[in-house]
């Protein structure tokens, strides 16, 4: 995941591999994380296809296309000047096309030594939609604020900007009516809030320390938290840590409050990046140190490696999952692999998919039919067919307007 942008900074970069274990080896302890799904082998990717140039829409002017309910991109910019979400609706072809601008009224934020081809935040899920409230939810790190916006189709509607709790929001989770906010900056916090229409209220004595070295040094990027998510029942909250090396879990209660402490599962030398659960209800964790891990998380908190394998990738950062199928992405190799885990979460490698400059967050879509890869280093979007068997085929690729560096993304 970690590298620089300019032609030549990268080639060394991938000379050095991007090896984060040099800096875990350092690094301080917090949680623990992870687990795994079964999945198809992708096919090799296909022809690059791009969409029509959409006239830029902003605001409640921008509408285009005939989207379905679940046809519908939103991207977040991360842009530093001025934090935006921008609308797509995917054509039958699918491609994407614009539907719509509209601002946080926030900033985004850059992390010291990230560039653009790792995403600014270093972080995922700094977009969140809320299902049963038609709310989409955006980070804006660089002003410590979160964004609400109503969600109508490709349209939206800001109702919000509200204090995150702490500073430098790179992650939100959500489940049942709670959002849980994971800050980055100065130690890492989390912040609880009730979902109550198109707004977030705070959740009094829910916010939790994380303890983390999250220094400001050159390597801030490595070491600030990467994911909060809730798994699937919503009855813990699991923190990344990256290159702190470790994961966090926390019990949630029925009011949405945290256990006072979290479980820490020490990981080192290991930096869990981004974590998604799998079909059993294990953990499958992205690590920056180019492994994807599979865990057995126990009503302690506590969690036991069942596998794990070696990408052959450089910048192992982002996860996401289909069905069966789990889909990381590497910044540092242009790449996407996808892997199987059986239910005794052994892991099986099932494909590898090239992609543009820094493929960064992916989102797959409601029906399982497309997957949408952020490439930060151009601010694009690649859209790519599933078919049956997992495979993918490239069918567009968009580049959002002012979204270079930027992450968060979503498909409703």
């Amino acid at each position: 995941m970690f590298r620089p942008t300019s032609k030549p900074a990268r080639a060394a970069a991938k000379a050095a591999a991007v090896s984060l274990s040099a800096v875990t080896a350092c690094a301080a302890t917090p949680a623990a994380l992870a687990s795994a799904a079964p999945a198809p082998a992708p096919a090799p990717a296909g022809t690059v296809t791009r969409a029509p140039a959409p006239d830029e829409a902003t605001g409640d002017d921008g509408t285009a296309g005939t989207a379905g309910p679940h046809d519908v991109v939103f991207v977040q910019t991360s842009g530093e000047d001025g934090n935006r979400v921008v609308a797509y609706t995917r054509t039958p072809e699918g491609t994407l096309r614009e539907a719509g601008s509209y601002e946080t009224r926030g900033d985004g934020g850059r992390l010291r030594g990230a560039e653009a081809a790792d995403g600014r935040q270093a972080s995922q899920g700094s977009l969140a939609y809320v299902p049963e409230e038609s709310i989409l939810i955006a980070a804006n790190s660089g002003s410590g604020t979160v964004s609400v916006f109503e969600v109508d189709g490709p349209k939206l509607t800001l109702r919000q900007v509200t204090p995150s709790g702490g500073g430098f929001p790179a992650s939100i989770a959500v489940h049942g009516g709670i959002a849980y906010v994971l800050n980055a900056g100065t130690g890492g916090s989390v912040q609880g809030f009730t979902i109550d229409g198109p707004r977030l209220e705070p959740i009094a004595g829910s916010r939790r320390e994380l303890g983390l070295s999250t220094d400001r040094s050159r390597l801030q990027y490595t070491r600030t938290p990467g994911q909060a998510g809730f798994t699937d029942d919503g009855s813990r909250l699991v923190v990344t840590t990256k290159a702190n090396g470790s994961l966090q879990v926390f019990d949630v209660d029925d009011d949405g409050l945290l256990s006072a402490e979290p479980v820490t599962n020490d990981r080192s030398p290991s930096a869990p990046f981004a974590f998604t659960t799998a079909e059993n209800g294990r953990l499958v964790v992205a690590d920056a140190t180019n492994t994807v891990d599979t865990f057995t998380l126990w009503k302690d908190n506590t969690v036991q490696p069942a596998d794990s394998t070696d990408t052959g990738e450089m910048g192992t950062g982002r996860i996401a999952r289909d069905g069966g199928t789990v889909y990381v992405s590497h910044s540092g190799s242009d790449a996407l692999t996808a892997y199987q885990v059986d239910d005794a979460g052994r892991l099986t490698p099932a494909g590898r998919t090239a992609t543009g400059a820094g493929p960064t967050d992916l989102a797959v879509s409601p029906a399982g039919d497309y997957l949408y890869v952020q490439t930060s280093e151009n601010g694009g979007v690649e859209t790519y067919r599933i078919g049956p068997d997992g495979g993918l085929t490239r069918t567009g690729t968009t580049i959002v307007p002012g979204a270079v560096g930027g992450e968060g993304i979503v498909a409703p």
